[in-house]
């Protein structure tokens, strides 16, 4: 179960990146083109919530199947480990920011406010989460805490 559901934290992972993309495109071209805010627009917005909220929750469960809140009440050498200082603390701060900054936006774009600054708000707000995002992603390239690309490839 552990396995799965690591697969499919790590799958999801671009779905999040994928809805992520497709709203800062659609709050860029809004702004841009001075454009009413759609329906559409809020959709895109609220699928990244929620892909975003899903990947969370996977998050959570790994975080407590694999130990890591265990690692984290330990004390000890948290921080003097790698490994250990980025799942148990960084990965999970910088999801869990980036996460707020998503809720925040959205609930932005559904208030009564002008179109353009609804575009304008989940434009920064989606913009500074990805880039949070792309930060704590234990990319391939990260040295020790890597993980690969596609769920279930080494």
């Amino acid at each position: 179960m552990e396995q799965g559901l690591l697969h499919l934290h790590n799958f999801m992972r671009w779905v999040v990146l994928l809805f992520a993309l497709l709203t800062l495109i659609r709050s860029m071209m809004g702004m841009a083109s001075n454009t009413a805010f759609t329906s559409g627009d809020r959709k895109t917005a609220m699928f990244l919530m929620i892909s975003a909220d899903i990947q969370l929750l996977l998050g959570l469960a790994l975080y407590y199947l694999k130990g890591w809140f265990t690692v984290l009440t330990s004390g000890g050498d948290l921080m003097s480990n790698k490994v250990n200082r980025f799942f148990a603390v960084e990965h999970l701060a910088g999801m869990l920011i980036a996460i707020i900054l998503i809720h925040i936006g959205y609930a932005a774009a559904k208030k009564n406010i002008a179109d353009r600054a609804k575009h304008k708000k989940l434009f920064w707000f989606t913009l500074i989460a990805i880039l949070i995002i792309i930060a704590t992603i234990p990319w391939p390239f990260r040295e020790l805490v890597g993980r690969p690309i596609f769920p279930g490839m080494n």
